[in-house]
């Protein structure tokens, strides 16, 4: 009997919906015709054990426990989800060879594997796994990826990456939340403090932006605009570049801050010649961009629609699950498979009799375009999120449904559609022996900007400020009519939103000095996954730590005041760049699992010594908490009566771990 274990039911049904009929449903499971069966995880249906279960006496938080580090590992059983596992141990002992069909990530590669692992398969059977990998739940896609399944050995470095993961953020999670729940109790505070890996650097990112908002104090400066006619009498604008003997008038970014100096430039310019010293008109190309990641549509969705993450998110696992409409949404790949291409027409089609817009605008595609998106070295375990062929069934969708399907559907358009052609053109003049330059584009053909709202079509994409500029040649004479000064002042930057927050998310290089550190974040996710950036921003408005006025996002007083409280090692996105670094080379087979968690160790002991160290001053007079860490709750779990040293291990897919108990302090 071949057993099929897939992530969740609808993933299940959807593999159903591809074998041969006729099938008999049972409670946790679907029987094949020909004895074969596919059953699900709801989700994990593990997680790590409770330190109480290592050790009654962690039930209470105190600081002589810390750090609370495992010596064997065990996992233990979710509450809500036991029948259904004690479902999938009978069948996995009964079936003859196993089917992994966790979603195509690293996260969906463990919570198969776990189970495996805990319920003891044999060495063999565990050996023949197969791995069937799903990023499209139409039955077409699913009868090619059955027809295409790998082993599960394969993918063992990437569960290894994961198990790792979820470990560090463990052991740093619960050791840190407690050490500082603790001394902010200390100062009178009766809040959880918690700490994260990621979510700590991004409330840390934008307390530091509120900071540098409160900070700011705005200036004045000055721009100076020409008037310039051609001959023909045709008018355009040129800006002053101001030379080296104006820098003691101006800023560190070249903005003139004295009024009289720009009075003068423009007082001197006005009604004389301006001869041209370079005209330059290059026609260039804009390619479509490329099909959404998560990230991606999760930020465009935000500008366009003020949706937040969690709500993009939620949308686009209605759209995979329920409609089967799009790809895989928990994508962080903006490629697709070249083999994908020959889907192109049929998808075109479905959206082609989806009603609205996207009619018209599937019916202008042309499917034999093959854009840069399709390349195969670009995809990993998943590609782009994309429409299905049951595209044609976006006319039942909610609001928000059609919304976020409807730039999911209209990026993938753009791929077979011309590239945007325009005319760039650069124009720099001496006026009165002053400096000043011109900048525009002339739209030549949309392209794909045709499948924009109007008022984005004709946008720059170089972000100049004039649309055309006349076709000139050096050393001609044109007149300049008039100066005029500009008055502006500079702005304090932008609060965040869900659209700046998720973007810095993804970029948080760019917030990061070290160059090593900022090197190494180009190159990983950013803070967080495609998967639990909604949830961590989500996670901090339920703390308190992040408040929102209208549309931006702040942090709290108290976000605020514990952040000042924290080491900068946990404030800044460097330790999730290591930790990210080095999670990705286990997951390549290039780093050792067991030097991560033997560092990462090492680290915490360090850490907890800050907090043990930490003023608890800031901590004093915050506002009251709606909930008390400290007061006794159930238990989801029976108790066990287990200790540090004598636990009930379950060995990681292909990992041991046994570790020396380690000294409190």
């Amino acid at each position: 009997m071949i057993l099929y274990i897939a992530e969740k039911p609808s993933l299940a049904r959807a593999i159903a919906a591809a074998l041969p009929s006729p099938q008999k449903k049972e409670e946790g499971c679907i029987w094949l015709p020909n004895g074969d069966c596919i059953s699900w995880c709801i989700g994990h249906l593990l997680e790590q054990a409770e330190p109480h279960q290592y050790n009654p006496a962690y039930k209470s938080w105190s600081l002589d426990h810390l750090p609370i580090i495992p010596i064997d590992w065990q996992w233990q059983e979710k509450a809500n989800t036991k029948k259904q596992l004690g479902i999938l141990k009978k069948l996995i002992k009964k079936a003859t060879l196993l089917v992994h069909a966790g979603d195509p990530d690293r996260e969906g590669q463990l919570l198969v594997d776990e189970v495996l692992h805990y319920t003891k398969v044999p060495a063999q059977k565990l050996k023949n796994t197969q791995r069937l990998l799903v990023n499209d739940l139409t039955p077409s896609a699913i009868k090619k990826a059955l027809s295409n399944l790998r082993s599960n050995n394969e993918f063992a470095a990437l569960s290894r990456s994961a198990l790792g993961r979820a470990r560090a953020d463990w052991l740093f999670g619960l050791n840190l939340t407690r050490a500082y729940t603790i001394r902010g109790r200390q100062a009178g505070y009766q809040g959880v403090l918690s700490i994260g890996r990621v979510q700590t650097p991004v409330l840390g990112l934008v307390a530091a932006r509120d900071k540098e908002r409160d900070a700011f104090v705005p200036k004045d400066f000055y721009q100076v605009w020409a008037s310039v006619q051609t001959p023909q009498g045709v008018m355009f604008q040129a800006k002053w570049r101001p030379s080296e003997a104006c820098q003691p008038y101006m800023d560190e970014e070249n903005r003139v801050l004295s009024l009289p100096l720009a009075q003068n430039v423009a007082q001197r310019i006005s009604n004389q010649p301006a001869i041209v010293v370079e005209a330059n008109y290059k026609q260039k190309k804009q390619t479509p961009p490329l099909p959404y990641s998560l990230s991606v549509l999760q930020i465009d969705a935000a500008k366009a629609f003020s949706l937040s993450a969690q709500q993009v998110l939620d949308t686009c696992q209605a759209l995979y699950e329920r409609h089967q409409i799009i790809t895989y949404p928990r994508s962080d790949c903006r490629y697709l498979p070249t083999l994908q291409h020959k889907d192109a027409p049929a998808i075109i089609a479905a959206l082609a009799r989806s009603g609205g817009d996207l009619q018209q605008g599937a019916q202008n595609a042309d499917a034999s375009r093959k854009s840069k998106a399709w390349n195969d070295k670009q995809v990993t375990a998943h590609h782009a999120i994309i429409p299905t062929t049951q595209a044609h069934k976006a006319a039942t969708l909610s609001k928000t449904e059609a919304l976020v399907f409807g730039l999911i559907a209209r990026q993938y358009l753009m791929q077979f559609y011309p590239e945007y052609d325009y005319l760039a053109s650069y124009i720099k003049l001496d006026i009165a022996g002053g400096q000043f330059e011109a900048k525009g584009s002339t739209p030549i053909a949309l392209g794909w900007k045709a499948l924009l709202p109007t008022k984005n079509q004709t946008k720059d994409p170089e972000d100049e400020n004039q649309n055309a500029l006349p076709k000139l040649s050096k050393n001609d004479e044109l007149w300049c009519r008039h100066g005029q000064v500009q008055e502006k002042v500079t702005t304090a930057p932008a609060a965040f939103t869900d659209a700046t927050l998720l973007a810095a998310m993804t970029g948080i290089s760019r917030f990061v000095s070290n160059k090593d550190i900022r090197a190494i974040l180009k190159e990983t996710d950013g803070l967080g996954t495609e998967a639990t950036r909604a949830s961590i921003i989500e996670l901090l408005f339920k703390r308190g730590f992040l408040i929102r006025q209208g549309k931006q996002i702040h942090a709290s007083q108290t976000g605020r005041a514990f952040i000042d409280c924290l080491p900068e090692q946990l404030v800044t996105p460097d330790m999730t760049a290591q930790w990210e670094s080095a999670l990705n080379g286990i997951s390549l087979g290039e780093a050792s699992y067991q030097a991560f968690m033997e560092s990462l160790e090492s680290n915490l002991q360090q850490l907890l010594s800050a907090s043990r160290d930490m003023p608890t001053s800031a901590l004093q007079n915050l506002p009251a908490s709606t909930k008390n860490p400290f007061a006794k709750r159930k238990s989801s779990t029976k108790k066990r009566t287990t200790s540090t040293r004598k636990t009930t291990s379950t060995k990681s897919p292909a990992t041991t771990t046994k570790r020396r108990p380690k000294a409190s302090s």
